[in-house]
């Protein structure tokens, strides 16, 4: 009997909040460019709200900024760094001097 008038009671844990990932003194522009990076896969892609912890008004300021600094050449819209790698190692085992007969 004892153990049912006791109410269930989840044990609290002890978490640390995070600090949003935005402070109140940053301006979220296309020109700010050490904040929008920090918003970018290293593919290039827009990271989720849900990984970069915004709420969705800054969600949607930070992705209307990528997308200006995209079209006005400050970023990139694909990020291929690691291709040209491959393709220049590649195009050089398949120069013309290894060429099959």
């Amino acid at each position: 009997m004892d153990k049912f008038k006791q109410p269930f009671h989840k044990p609290k844990r002890s978490f640390r909040r995070r600090l949003p990932p935005i402070g109140s003194g940053d301006r979220i522009d296309y020109r700010n460019m050490s904040l929008i990076s920090r918003f970018i896969s290293e593919q290039g892609k827009i990271l989720s709200r849900r990984v970069n912890r915004l709420t969705l008004k800054q969600q949607r300021l930070i992705t209307i900024a990528i997308k200006q600094a995209r079209i006005l050449s400050l970023l990139p819209f694909l990020n291929n760094e690691r291709q040209f790698e491959r393709t220049e190692s590649i195009s050089r085992a398949t120069g013309p001097g290894t060429r099959n007969k």
